[in-house]
């Protein structure tokens, strides 16, 4: 037995679920819910990391660099699921923001023994990635000691990359090679050992807050509107006319023509409503003001 691990908070046996065998379907949701309600207050205490983490990434971000999740297990495909996200909502590129699990693409479905403690694919990851010292990499192990995750932060790290980790543990393997550490302890888990309960709900919020707060420095919203999402589906379509509308008091019937004469952007169609301007000055305007459309606003309303 590896006492490393034995002493993980992650891996401790929950004194309080002892008996959930026994108990009716009733008392086992209980259970679970009130672990689960735990969770915000522990990453409630981590916000002024976040917060530092969020500056940093917005810096990389608005300077051209790119933001890198790596993880295993279920930490990985959490990182997968936030990155994978962006483009739709925010309107960022795919090459922006990335997400990778040990193992490759396969191990979002099934898992890959072994691929959490390769810390030779971490590196090479890494390296095939192309990662700088204009990018982030951010590390994501529940225990904070995946193999896989530690190496590629270090080598990250190395070539001069920004580094943050998101960990459940204090003090982790992954703090000592990390710029700013990110660790909601939330303590033994209903189930002893399933980081995919509460150290992956933790994990989950903390991405959210990473990428959202992130994107809203970057200009990427109107207010509370996603006004840089993509329009790739009918639902999508059906956002960007509700966004316009809501942004500008329009009408259903200009709201669409508008977003047609933008090239299907909301963002330009609201700027092009706003100002008056037409597409092409519209956009050299946004361009300007780098994509942040109350800026942009103010000075196209100045020009007309």
């Amino acid at each position: 037995m590896n006492d490393e691990y034995a002493g993980l908070t992650t891996e401790g046996i929950h004194q309080g679920t002892r008996m959930i065998d026994e108990c009716t379907t009733e008392e086992m949701l209980q259970l679970l819910h009130r672990e689960d309600a735990s969770v915000p207050a522990a990453v409630a205490a981590e916000i002024p990391r976040i917060g530092k983490a969020v500056d940093v990434l917005h810096r990389v971000l608005r300077q051209g660099g790119r933001m890198f999740y790596i993880g295993a297990g279920t930490s990985g495909r959490i990182g997968v699921l936030d990155a994978s996200e962006c483009p739709p909502t925010f309107g960022t590129e795919p090459w922006q923001i990335q997400g990778h699990i040990a193992g490759g693409d396969s191990a979002l479905r099934l898992a890959v023994e072994g691929a959490e403690d390769d810390e030779e694919e971490g590196i090479a990851l890494i390296e095939r990635c192309g990662v700088t010292e204009k990018d982030a990499v951010i590390g994501i192990s529940a225990s904070g000691s995946a193999a896989f995750v530690v190496a590629g932060l270090k080598r990250a790290s190395e070539l001069g990359a920004a580094t943050i980790g998101v960990v459940n543990n204090k003090p982790s393997k992954l703090e000592r090679v990390c710029d700013i550490c990110i660790a909601p302890v939330v303590g033994p888990e209903v189930i002893m050992g399933s980081t995919r309960l509460k150290a992956g709900t933790a994990q989950k919020l903390v991405l959210n807050m990473l990428t959202t707060c992130t994107m809203v420095k970057l200009g990427k919203t109107y207010d509370n509107l996603m006004v840089d999402l993509k329009a790739s589906n009918r639902k999508l379509q059906d956002r960007s006319l509700r966004i316009i509308r809501a942004a500008t008091g329009v009408d259903a019937d200009t709201a669409a023509a508008m977003l047609q004469r933008a090239g299907t952007s909301c963002k330009l169609a609201i700027m092009m409503i706003k100002t008056g301007l037409e597409a092409e000055e519209a956009e050299r305007t946004l361009a300007r003001f780098e994509g942040n459309l109350k800026a942009a606003i103010r000075a196209g309303t100045k020009v007309v």
